[in-house]
């Protein structure tokens, strides 16, 4: 009986090969940068780079400030390689569409719908238009002076998740497993070396700890499970920067073609990750929704795909926006915009919406890009995203927890990495002026007020030249002994928190930082 032998394997084509290397490349890019915002030096210089390169906040911040920045002209790349190769930036360059092809779930999401993925696949070319549409709703919007929707720009989203919670997961799981591992005797000093080497060149000396983490991871990874209904599901239907990207590829000049080789095995059809070929028109695909992947052309086993540059046919699919399209986003981010500023916010300010230096008076909302780049930037964490404290309008957008952290008297880091100067870079001794808010000392809860205890800990904290704080020397009423209370001088103080931070009670602290010229009742 002759031996069977194994059909051979079709070597990978070259083409797709390097698009892999350079999506590896890109992202391992992008994480350098990241990791590198965290610490002073040539990292905090380069990670604004990561934010000006997107065309879609570069668009939407020009919209809404009127401002164009000199270091914004780099979104000008992605742009001509738009018109150039239609949305190869989606399927050469996003890192988030790198981490959607690394967790593309292909074995789960086939066991879950079995044989019939491409059919209910091609049923939901309706949804295309969503990306579409939130991309029209979000340049409006910032034409009035609203940049909410960029929390859906995936370069600003995969930011947030790994600022708020992925990075300090992983630095949560490290300590612990290093904590584990340190209690056996052979591999404590190996431990302690390692850890000392970490950090901080990767990790931070400290833990840092952000509100509602759970909420950014969650985000992620509903994107990443998304892939179980489709193949970068974010990518085809809601990603707006795909969908600014897909309308310059209407005009690119390389496009994918068929030759009459094509015997309509439907191989292309089936690896095409974003579905954008369509047997019913000879197997051609819309330039809009192609990302240039290449995985057709390593499908194809007669080598019928081509991509060569040709002048662009434009053609327009039901689900491309259009008049109508246009009516409704401009009816939804006036409806939105005007809703959102019927806010009992918009009327009188939170008293803890505290932010960064210099940005209050910089107009933040019209500004910020909601990236958490700053938050990165902060060495204590004191820089949380807003929830409550600026309702729907500036959800996400920096303030500062004293709670958690302080504005470090020494530090103007978030100020030097805002990509878009929304916190103005303010060298150290102008940072050093800026009032943040102002102290409020309870005396109810204050230890040596109310409980006589001796406490000067937000005295000694201050690190103002001419201390904020103060201290009296006062009889304790019915003992034989004095003790020092403190005073807040807010004509000197800056609103730093290193005093709400570093107070002993737990919970509340006795002494807090309200917003400037804010009415307290204590």
């Amino acid at each position: 009986m002759p031996e069977r032998r194994k059909p051979a394997r079709r070597p990978k084509n070259r083409w797709v090969l390097a698009r892999k290397t350079l999506q590896t490349l890109a992202l391992a890019a992008f994480l350098t940068l990241f990791v590198a915002a965290g610490r002073a030096g040539w990292g905090q210089e380069l990670a604004p780079l990561v934010m000006r390169i997107d065309p879609l906040a570069v668009l939407a911040h020009l919209l809404s400030s009127r401002i164009f920045l000199a270091g914004s002209a780099l979104a000008l790349i992605p742009v001509l390689l738009g018109l150039m190769a239609g949305r190869a930036w989606c399927g050469w360059l996003c890192p988030l569409g790198t981490l959607l092809d690394v967790f593309s779930l292909s074995g789960w999401r086939q066991a879950l719908q079995g044989s019939a993925v491409n059919e209910r696949q091609a049923q939901w070319d309706a949804l295309r238009s969503l990306k579409y549409g939130l991309l029209l709703t979000t340049l409006f919007a910032a034409f009035l002076g609203n940049l909410t929707l960029l929390i859906f720009d995936p370069l600003t989203l995969l930011l947030r998740s790994l600022t708020a919670s992925l990075w300090p997961m992983l630095d949560q799981v490290l300590t612990a497993l290093e904590m584990a591992l340190y209690r056996l005797p052979l591999l404590s000093e190996p431990v302690a070396q390692f850890d000392a080497w970490i950090r901080p060149r990767l990790l931070p000396a400290e833990p840092l700890y952000y509100r509602a983490a759970w909420l950014f991871a969650a985000v992620f990874l509903g994107i990443i499970l998304l892939n179980l209904l489709a193949p970068r599901f974010w990518c085809r239907y809601v990603c707006p920067l795909g969908a600014l990207m897909g309308l310059l590829a209407k005009f690119s000049l390389l496009r994918r073609r068929v030759t009459s080789d094509c015997k309509t095995c439907t191989l292309c059809t089936r690896a095409c990750p974003t579905g954008a070929i369509d047997p019913t028109k000879g197997y051609a695909s819309d330039p809009g929704e192609c990302t240039l992947c290449l995985d057709c052309l390593e499908a194809c086993p007669r080598d019928a795909t081509r991509f060569t540059p040709r002048l662009p046919e434009i053609t327009w699919h039901s689900y491309d926006p259009g008049r109508r399209e246009a009516l409704a986003a401009i009816g939804a981010g006036i409806a939105a915009l005007a809703l959102l500023r019927s806010d009992a916010l918009s009327k009188r300010e939170h008293p803890y919406a505290l932010r960064p230096p210099g940005a209050r008076e910089n107009n933040l909302l019209e500004k910020c890009l909601r990236c958490g780049a700053c938050m990165r930037a902060c060495p204590t964490s004191a820089l949380q995203p807003s929830l409550a404290e600026s309702g729907v309008e500036g959800l996400w957008t920096p303030v500062l927890i004293p709670r958690l952290g302080y504005c470090d008297y020494a530090c103007n880091a978030c100020g030097q990495i805002c990509p878009v100067e929304a916190i103005p870079a303010l060298d150290l001794a102008d940072k050093r002026q800026q009032v943040i808010g102002k102290a409020y000392l309870d005396q109810d809860r204050c230890l040596a007020w109310s409980d006589h205890v001796d406490c000067i800990v937000c005295e000694e904290m201050c690190p103002l030249p001419e201390k904020a704080i103060s201290l009296s020397e006062e009889p304790v009423p019915g003992e034989q002994r004095t003790i020092l209370l403190p005073h807040v001088d807010r004509q000197a103080c800056i609103g730093c928190g290193i005093c709400e931070y570093k107070c002993p009670l737990n919970g509340q602290a006795a002494i807090r930082i309200y917003v400037p010229e804010a009415q307290v009742a204590l």
